[in-house]
């Protein structure tokens, strides 16, 4: 099970394109809902979430974590989520986040020594992290991470190469007609 955390105040795009990319893969996604049941984005676009954080069940495939102000600041301010990043990544579960939301990992302690993006303006709360900045993600070990909603696609076209394989990831994004810039994934 794949699991995308949802705050108010998410980023939309970040959130909902990840999960379409991965479920036409047939990846079980399940929308968290943090923040309640209907949770509005960013951009005032409501979504209702499959379920709650308090239903997640330990041993997750990926755990996802989308941008977006103030649904970042409200994703870290939930200390069962914390509790649960802290654990995959001791586990070595993957964990993926996407433009602010690589922040959340950073003061979590868990991109020490990794690779990481995130959104310009944020690079100074990923502590300990190997700022790269001419990639659109940037995949170390087990976390995952990238810069912004337009580069969401190329977020989703990882993920899903990683769960899924690299054949059934381009069958996928080539059904959508999106054109990968793949010298700028990492």
């Amino acid at each position: 099970m794949v699991y995308i955390f949802l705050a108010t105040g998410f980023e939309e795009m970040e959130a909902l394109i990840t999960a379409d990319i991965l479920r036409r893969c047939s990846v079980e996604v399940s929308l968290v809902g943090v923040t309640g049941e209907h949770i509005e984005g960013a951009h005032g676009i409501t979504v209702k979430s499959d379920i709650s954080i308090d239903d997640v069940k330990p041993g997750a495939e990926m755990l996802i974590l989308p941008g977006g102000m103030p649904g970042v600041t409200n994703l870290y301010a939930c200390e069962k989520l914390r509790e649960m990043l802290t654990e995959q990544n001791s586990r070595g579960g993957y964990i993926a986040a996407i433009c602010a939301a690589p922040s959340i990992l950073g003061q979590l302690g868990i991109l020490k020594g990794k690779r990481a993006v995130c959104y310009p303006g944020f690079e100074d709360k990923l502590t300990g992290a190997r700022i790269e900045t001419d990639v659109t993600v940037s995949a170390d070990g087990n976390i995952i991470t990238s810069k912004a909603a337009g580069t969401t696609f190329d977020f989703a076209y990882r993920l899903a190469r990683l769960l899924r394989g690299k054949k059934e990831a381009d069958r996928v994004i080539g059904s959508v007609f999106y054109k990968l810039d793949e010298q700028r994934l990492d």
